[in-house]
């Protein structure tokens, strides 16, 4: 038996056995409300991925009451619900990664890592083993399926509808196998439809306001939560003055590697001007946090020297040392959507690409060399941050990511 489906594109499918990653939350309830309507086979799934048995966080357990939550929806549904526990796997998959980019000074993205390793990965393993077809998420992000010249099914990751709430970006470490098994069942609805279609259906998270913080971990500052690693180290805050003469140097504009380098720093080009309890607890454009008074203008963080314990800072938004015309992602670390679009190299392509979540796409050439994939920007980007991620599309479509060098 077939049926014609409406999410936001109309697909002639086999009415199969869907998982739906149930997080407790408003968007994944509507989405498991709608494969029901539509004739899916729905299974909801609560994943456990965080549990701090010391307690030395905080003193609330989100997961519980978003477990209870998510149950609360799959009954109302009438339909199969269960919990797994993938808190082992994430602790090595996600929090260690966390603790390991950032004593290294540089800025990990853990919903893009845990969406790669975990929610893909293996979710998507669990509910297969219990006999599913696909599995769905409640993100904001559509896919089309397409055939490549040889009629082989292609998958394009498409930004969502609601251009407020798209979260194309986070998916952005998706491999066609993992695409070839997943539904967005929302992704073609804007945030306040989502809403109403909850209320409409008496979902007890129609109101619920969307989580905070960590992936997973719940309601705890990032901060607090390094602590539980990182401890607290005293060091200098050194302040660079915007019109230090490296700022003048003129790069060439084929010298690809000048244009991505960042500025390095030492003590003796600024001033002393504070301290801080770790390098590691800061990242490039961070303003909050630095308690330092008495300024003019606002200080940014503009790099955090790890080795030496040592954060620079700069007055002002505009400061020069927040902004660089290109990055450089290296080659082990360049993921393509769909491996057509991947470039040769010197052959260099404008497409559009952000380095972090909501940023505004912009203009942008990509060039491939021997050290890896060159982003210059038409504009130069402020906080290009090391361990982020950057984005390339064309049109709505997410082309390809890569970690920033």
């Amino acid at each position: 038996m077939c049926l014609i489906l409406n999410f936001g594109i109309s697909l002639k499918v086999k009415i199969s056995t869907v998982v739906v990653g149930l997080s407790g939350g408003v968007d994944s309830s509507v989405a498991a409300l709608l494969l029901k309507k539509a004739g899916y086979q729905v299974i909801g799934l609560f994943m456990k991925n965080w549990h701090d048995t010391k307690v030395t966080i905080s003193d609330q357990c989100p997961w519980l009451e978003d477990s209870y939550d998510a149950m609360i929806v799959a009954e109302k549904l009438s339909i199969p619900f269960q919990t797994i526990d993938f808190s082992d796997e994430y602790k090595v998959r996600v929090v260690d990664y966390m603790f390991r980019e950032y004593s290294k000074g540089r800025t990990p993205n853990p919903d893009i890592v845990c969406n790669r390793a975990i929610k893909f990965d293996l979710f998507l393993k669990a509910a297969q083993n219990i006999g599913a077809d696909f599995i769905a998420t409640g993100h904001y992000a559509k896919k089309n399926e397409i055939g490549d010249s040889n009629g082989i099914k292609q998958y394009k990751l498409i930004a969502g509808s609601d251009s407020t709430k798209d979260q194309s970006y986070f998916l952005c470490q998706l491999s066609q196998q993992q695409l070839s098994k997943v539904l967005f069942p929302i992704g073609h609805l804007k945030k306040t439809e989502v809403r109403q279609i909850a209320k409409a259906n008496n979902l007890i998270t129609a109101k619920k306001r969307d989580s905070q913080g960590l992936c997973f971990v719940g309601k705890v500052r990032l901060s607090e939560f390094l602590k539980q690693q990182l401890k607290p180290k005293t060091g200098d805050i050194i302040e660079i003055p915007s019109e230090h003469p490296m700022y003048s140097r003129v790069i060439p504009k084929q010298d690809l590697k000048g244009l991505a380098d960042k500025f390095k720093y030492k003590s003796s080009d600024g001033e002393l001007i504070g301290s801080h309890q770790g390098a590691f607890y800061y990242t490039i454009g961070q303003r909050k946090g630095l308690r330092v008074g008495g300024m003019e203008n606002p200080l940014y963080v503009i790099d955090v020297d790890t080795d030496n314990n040592i954060v620079f800072v700069g007055k002002g938004k505009n400061h020069p040392g927040l902004y660089r015309k290109a990055l450089l992602i290296k080659k082990c670390n360049i993921h393509w959507i769909r491996d057509e679009y991947n470039i040769i190299k010197g052959q260099s392509v404008e497409l559009m690409a952000r380095i972090r979540y909501r940023q505004p796409l912009v203009h942008a050439k990509l060039n491939l060399q021997d050290e890896g994939l060159y982003i210059i920007f038409n504009q130069p980007q402020s906080a290009i941050t090391q361990g982020q991620f950057a984005t390339w599309y064309q049109n709505d479509e997410l082309l390809g990511s890569g970690e920033i060098d």
